[in-house]
């Protein structure tokens, strides 16, 4: 499958990620569906989308759009409760988070829509999970295309932050991860590839590094070694990173990562 297959993404969940991606995905061209439990969900999306401090008509109040990009970004914008309106969707995405597990996101909820979804999408469709953590071979167990499953981990905000990791398992074909990074290129992403590896659920590039870097600097204040701000104000000034790794605040130092 090609991009110019792809007649319309499926996006399943309306939050800050979801609601991102099909942001992103309607201002460079792409016609998308997006699939929430409830029309009140969906229409904060939507609002989110256009009206929000990020959203696109802001974007034209800035002069970033024209009327015309505007007006076409929204008639690609389309949403809807019922998984069945995605039956015909080439590219499905999904976005959804913890729900009411107070998590970051929750697996098996992530496997039952899976299995759901792959009696009711179309044998053609790629399945794509926007998962953090999660073993991609994992969701795709729960499928019967595991050829046409990849991972597509987007960075919040998706309409702003630039990075897509691209994880791919033993299974995953090079025609799928072609069309995802062929994506990425046109939605404006750079994207890294990655290899999964079954069974494990401790994140990709970005998260693993992070996390291992946000251990040891609490590990230093622990130890006594440096305060919380001095630790960031030594990584921002003398590594050139954008914030420290601590999530506090005080003088030459920001807040730390998301």
């Amino acid at each position: 499958m090609k991009i110019a297959d792809v007649k319309c993404v499926g996006i399943i969940g309306a939050g800050v990620m979801g609601g991102g991606i099909a942001q992103n995905a309607i201002l460079c061209g792409t016609k998308v569906l997006v699939r929430d439990l409830t029309d009140e969900i969906n229409e904060k999306a939507r609002d989110t989308i256009v009206n929000s401090r990020f959203g696109i008509k802001g974007g034209l109040d800035r002069g970033k759009h024209t009327q015309e990009e505007y007006d076409k970004a929204l008639s690609l914008l389309n949403f809807t409760t019922d998984t069945a309106d995605l039956k015909d969707v080439d590219l499905l995405i999904e976005a959804i988070g913890g729900g009411d597990t107070g998590q970051l996101e929750d697996k098996p909820l992530k496997l039952k829509i899976f299995s759901e979804l792959e009696e009711t999408v179309k044998k053609e469709a790629v399945f794509a999970s926007n998962t953090s953590t999660f073993s991609i071979t994992d969701l795709a167990a729960a499928t019967k295309r595991p050829e046409q499953f990849i991972g597509m981990h987007w960075f919040s905000p998706a309409n702003i932050m630039k990075l897509v990791e691209i994880i791919h398992t033993e299974d995953t074909s090079e025609e799928t991860f072609q069309l995802i990074a062929d994506f990425c290129e046109a939605w404006g992403k750079i994207s890294v590839k990655v290899k999964d590896i079954p069974g494990t659920d401790s994140g990709f590039i970005g998260n693993r590094v992070m996390g291992a870097a946000r251990r040891e600097a609490m590990a230093i204040v622990k130890d006594g070694i440096a305060t919380a701000e001095d630790v960031n104000k030594a990584m921002i000034n003398g590594f050139r990173w954008p914030s420290g790794p601590l999530f506090i605040g005080g003088p030459g130092a920001r807040s730390g990562w998301q």
